[in-house]
């Protein structure tokens, strides 16, 4: 009886719904074409950007050449410092690549003349606090991080750190044997050797940009060589002192100043000026026979960003593969499926060339359909400028990731150093973002013509030749060479470690 009961309401209710939904129907206005109907959302006021005005820090430069910036920041208890130190990697010898990898590892480890490298970790650890020190491709650092109230004791530690180190033998053999573990396995990942390999072609292997670690380099480094690294680059006119948080600038820039006055001006570190040339077009090869898929690079010279036109690089960059909207991963990968993943970058560095690269991650089969795509496309890009809706989108996305790269002092005081220290004038960052609302599609297609030469760039492709079919001499740029990535021995035969 309940079951029968249910069927007679619920026929009685559908009964009603339709008799109330004729009704509706006899009494509603017509249907509003979809094109022509409200969309309230669209008439909500957007008001314009704010002008780009980032906290500026404060800076000193002492009489002996140290310079400080100083960047307050009161929403948490903490203070956060770097010692920037000119010279890196690039100015290394030759026959010691890796001498600043293994000073900026066995500084930190090794301590000082007062308490060795263990011992200041357990320090350390009970402040939840933080020293490291670590080695870059044109600067050395030293960086710390602790609550307010264990400041000055943890930067006396780091002013120990930095004016007393006492690099240790057995600390130098550690950082040796990591170094020559990354060595022994650098040829296991296909991307990596790709891009290694691509570094090496764009700027020649010999670069100081371009370098690779051997045992014989890391084998030669000595614990002379790092006593005499330090002595050289920690003077003075070298240092970059950045602190960022808790604190009352004036007050600290006292304790700065006592800390850092004594230090020696020195010599100004002068670096390398390396060669660059433009890689000839070629084919190059690493056959990896434990794939199925096939690693794509394109590789030529970027520009530096002082170029006035760096502007205009970075909308084109960005029109072109700067994300899943660009032209590069629209055509190759979505239309024409022929990579799971495809990038590119118009690299731009602050005193040297950066790379331009486009790569793609593909089927051993498609390996050369993928190739000759993306070549297409950077024809396309000479020839078919951005459209309105191109342009105003590439704009937006790079004023949008800018923007949020400088969102915070923390972020802004990171910047004003790395301008301060490759000579950039204070105000980059506001004329960035005027340079770039001022580009146009004539710009895009002029800088495109200007810089993106077909004909000074190499392919590097890393894959399993016996999958992919048609061969890559098929792209027609001349004989495939063949790169030898065999990892030379340790000296004296010794195993690796």
């Amino acid at each position: 009886m309940k079951h029968l009961s249910s069927l007679v309401l619920t026929a009685a209710a559908s009964s009603f719904l339709l008799t109330t939904l004729a009704a509706s129907a006899q009494t509603a206005p017509a249907a509003t074409p979809a094109s022509t109907q409200t969309q309230p959302w669209k008439q909500i006021p957007i008001p314009p950007l704010p002008a780009f005005k980032p906290a500026q820090p404060h800076r000193v430069e002492l009489e002996n050449g140290v310079v400080l910036f100083l960047q307050e920041d009161h929403e948490l208890p903490f203070i956060n410092g770097t010692i920037l130190i000119r010279g890196g990697s690039r100015d290394e010898p030759n026959a010691k690549v890796g001498l600043t990898s293994l000073y900026g590892e066995t500084w930190r480890t090794s301590g000082t003349a007062t308490i060795s490298g263990d011992k200041l970790d357990d320090v350390l650890e009970d402040k939840a606090a933080s020293i490291e020190t670590a080695g870059g491709t044109a600067s050395t650092s030293m960086s710390w991080s602790s609550l307010k109230g264990d400041f000055d004791t943890v930067f006396a530690q780091s002013i120990d750190l930095l004016l007393h180190p006492t690099f240790k033998a057995d600390k130098l053999q550690l950082a040796k044997q990591q170094l020559e573990t990354g060595i022994a396995r650098r040829n296991d990942d296909a991307g990596g050797i790709a891009n290694r390999e691509a570094i090496q072609i764009a700027y020649g292997p010999h670069n100081p940009y371009a370098r690779e670690l051997e045992y014989a380099t890391v084998d030669a480094v000595t614990l002379d060589d790092l006593n005499a690294w330090h002595k050289k680059t920690a003077v003075g006119s070298n240092i970059i002192i950045a602190l960022s948080g808790d604190f009352d600038s004036a007050a600290m820039e006292t304790k700065l100043r006592a800390a850092f006055a004594p230090i020696p001006r020195g010599d100004r570190f002068q670096s390398v000026k390396a060669t660059f040339t433009d890689p000839k077009p070629s084919v190059n090869f690493v056959s990896k026979d434990d794939v199925n898929q096939s690693n794509v690079l394109i590789v030529g010279l970027g520009t530096e960003r002082s170029n006035p036109d760096y502007y205009a690089l970075s909308v084109m960059n960005q029109v072109f593969s700067g994300g899943f909207g660009s032209r590069v991963v629209q055509d190759v990968r979505t239309k024409l499926g022929l990579a799971y993943t495809v990038e590119g970058n118009y690299g731009a560095s602050y005193d040297h060339p950066g790379v331009f690269v486009v790569e793609a991650a593909t089927k051993s089969a498609t390996t050369v359909a993928a190739t000759k795509a993306l070549l297409a496309e950077i024809d396309r890009l000479k020839t078919e400028p951005p459209t309105p809706a191109e342009l105003s989108k590439a704009k937006d996305q790079v004023l949008n990731s800018f923007i949020f790269h400088y969102d915070s002092p923390d972020k802004t005081l990171g910047e004003q150093v790395t301008l301060a220290f490759y000579g950039y004038p204070a105000d980059t960052l506001e004329k960035y973002k005027a340079g770039i609302e001022k580009v146009t599609a004539a710009d895009v297609s002029r800088v495109a013509n200007k810089y993106i030469d077909t004909n000074k760039l190499a392919i590097v492709v890393v894959g399993n030749e016996s999958q992919i079919t048609p061969s890559l001499a098929t792209l027609g740029l001349g004989a495939v060479k063949n790169l030898d990535i065999t990892i030379p021995s340790p000296p004296g035969g010794k195993p690796a470690e």
